[in-house]
């Protein structure tokens, strides 16, 4: 049924922004860490999306979605910063610091929640109108 393939769809854009804003809050805890285990000041981390077809239906027709296949690191370099005090600081006294640019990450954020919440909406939806014909076919 169509309401079913709407909600798949609306379901996998769902699971998607949630990796989204996940990375995204990853990257703003992490905006000022010079440090990390591997070495080196903490990288800004971006997922990769990717259009997936569903299996076929019993109609022969699918349903598409949205998946997340990686998350990637950014590789624009760290921001310089004069620190010559910093721990963290090279020979010329400038510390590494994380490629996250906090305003981007913010737009960003706000992109991923609307997106979320009009998925949301579609889910919602649909199972309104799953629920009426239910209703309808009792009465």
């Amino acid at each position: 049924m169509k309401v079913f393939r709407s909600v798949d769809v609306a379901g996998s854009a769902l699971t998607a922004h949630r990796v989204w804003m996940d990375a995204i809050s990853s990257n703003l805890a992490n905006v000022n860490t010079t440090r990390t285990p591997e070495g080196g000041p903490y990288v800004r981390r971006v997922p990769i999306f990717q259009e997936r077809l569903m299996a076929a239906m019993k109609d022969g027709s699918t349903s598409s979605g949205v998946k997340v296949v990686a998350i990637e690191r950014d590789p624009l370099p760290p921001r310089m910063v004069y620190q010559p005090d910093h721990p963290d600081a090279n020979q010329e006294g400038y510390v590494a610091y994380p490629n996250v640019n906090v305003v981007r990450e913010m737009a960003d954020m706000m992109v991923a929640s609307r997106a979320y919440e009009a998925n949301l909406t579609v889910v919602e939806t649909g199972k309104a109108m799953w629920n009426s014909a239910i209703d309808i076919m009792r009465g």
